[in-house]
């Protein structure tokens, strides 16, 4: 089993930045793949951003704004979120899956992030 914990979600206003944190525990951090999702009001949870043991991947949306990164030595997973609009209004979800697996089987329990115009 695996807890994650998100935690950085606030206001902000359009241009500005956040940075959200997922804290893991319970299993050996460095097997699992990490990734963000986010959902916003109305609409179907997406894919944000993932990073593996290797490598990085990004949406259309977020590619350019958007920084993931991991940090094995302590269990966490980090989304830099630069240059924010609006649209980026969501609830913003860590997600833990083991390397090689197709599914996600672990979730937090969202952060919510609002953007102002």
């Amino acid at each position: 089993q695996v807890q994650l914990v998100e935690s950085g979600g606030g206001l902000v206003q359009a241009g500005g930045s956040l940075r959200l944190s997922c804290a893991a525990s319970g299993r050996t951090f460095s097997n699992y793949d990490m990734a963000w999702f986010r959902q916003a009001p109305r609409k179907e949870r997406e894919f944000a951003a993932l990073i593996s043991w290797t490598s990085t991947d990004y949406s259309d949306s977020v590619k350019g704004r958007f920084t993931i990164s991991r940090d094995n030595a302590k269990n966490t997973v980090f989304l830099q979120m630069n240059s924010l609009k609006p649209e980026d209004t969501a609830i913003y979800y860590c997600a833990a899956r083991l390397r090689g697996a197709s599914q996600y089987a672990y979730w937090g329990q969202g952060t919510q992030v609002t953007v102002s115009s």
